[in-house]
């Protein structure tokens, strides 16, 4: 404000107004400036072209600036791969770095097991599917599963060769930080993590999972001030998103439709938290377990014609519910030693 160039008289009397930003005198009228500032007609066309001036000089981009690439790096959107090719294919090339993705599904569907993915392939570099970067994996529920986690790291360094396994180093790069309560959460999101973006070690933010604090810590008296907590928390993670071109991958849980329809096909689980937060997701996908089952790939230590079934794997289906560049489709994938894989 103290930059516009106008009369200081002017900018006196909009300040006695207590109109601090531009936004505040903009959403006004000239009519009403003029009631609150008591000023001219002509002060207040003075006084809204200097803003507007001012406005005009921040950065914008037009639909062709974001189709030529002729605009900043934060703008550039890039899709982080799966380390599946059927997956990513499905996926229409991976999860978009901008904005918020949620995997929602029941116990045991492979939601975890599918970030702990992302989080490796996260820090490749861009040309090869990844966001060049490191990831922040914030546990809510159970103890992160290391073990696993080191288990996919082995798998996922054969794939890219010791040149690269070194070079990315990337069990360093995963930064996972557990929180049980509410203040923990808002402090790591508020505190902790823009410290580590601010340093450029981040380029994939997981929560796993988001519904275990907000249906802990809120009674079903208190659903007002729920609500409140997820816009606030959504647009968090929006505007960080957004303004450092950072991946957020939320886990969520399901719970029962107390609406069911009598469509064919239907389920009769939907995501938790309801209407307040699926407003702020902008894909969803929908994991689920399925009544069917695969034998693994067989090698040389299991070339019997016969399959124990205690080694048989679980199919499971991957549901693309909405996204802004997607279709609502569904495709099947397995979850085995090596990782997430999907299938044709």
């Amino acid at each position: 404000m103290d930059d516009l160039e106008i009369n200081p008289r002017i900018l006196s009397a909009v300040k006695k107004a207590r109109l601090r930003t531009f936004a505040s005198i903009l959403h006004l009228s000239a009519s009403d400036l003029e009631r609150h500032t008591g000023l001219s007609s002509s002060d207040i066309k003075l006084l809204l072209t200097a803003v507007s001036k001012e406005v005009y000089k921040k950065s914008h981009l037009t639909a062709l600036d974001l189709y030529q690439g002729s605009c900043p790096t934060t703008a550039h959107l890039h899709k982080l791969r799966t380390g599946c090719d059927i997956l990513d294919e499905f996926l229409g090339g991976g999860i978009l770095s901008q904005g918020i993705t949620e995997v929602a599904g029941e116990s045991a569907a492979g939601k975890t097991q599918f970030c702990m993915q992302l989080c490796l392939t996260a820090q490749l570099p861009e040309e090869s599917g990844g966001l060049n970067g490191g990831a922040v994996y914030i546990c809510t529920e159970d103890a992160f599963p290391s073990k696993r986690l080191q288990q996919l790291i082995t798998v996922f360094n054969k794939r890219q060769g010791p040149v690269m396994a070194n070079k990315l180093a990337v069990g360093d790069h995963i930064f996972v930080e557990h929180v049980s309560e509410m203040d923990q959460l808002w402090y790591c999101i508020d505190q902790r993590l823009p410290l580590l973006i601010a340093k450029g070690l981040v380029k994939l933010i997981v929560i796993d999972s988001l519904a275990a604090l907000f249906r802990s810590e809120f009674d079903s008296g208190e659903m007002f001030a729920r609500a409140k907590q997820l816009q606030r928390f959504g647009g968090r993670l929006h505007a960080l998103s957004l303004k450092h071109n950072i991946a957020v991958v939320c886990v969520n849980q399901v719970t029962a439709n107390m609406r069911p329809s009598s469509a064919p096909g239907t389920s009769n689980m939907i995501p938790a938290l309801g209407l307040t937060w699926s407003n702020f997701v902008n894909t969803r996908l929908m994991l689920k377990r399925t009544n069917y089952q695969l034998a693994p790939s067989r090698g040389k230590e299991n070339n019997t014609e016969t399959v124990n079934e205690q080694y048989m794997v679980a199919v499971r289906s991957m549901e693309i519910v909405f996204a802004p560049h997607l279709p609502n489709r569904l495709t099947y994938y397995v979850v085995d030693a090596d990782g997430v894989k999907g299938l044709r």
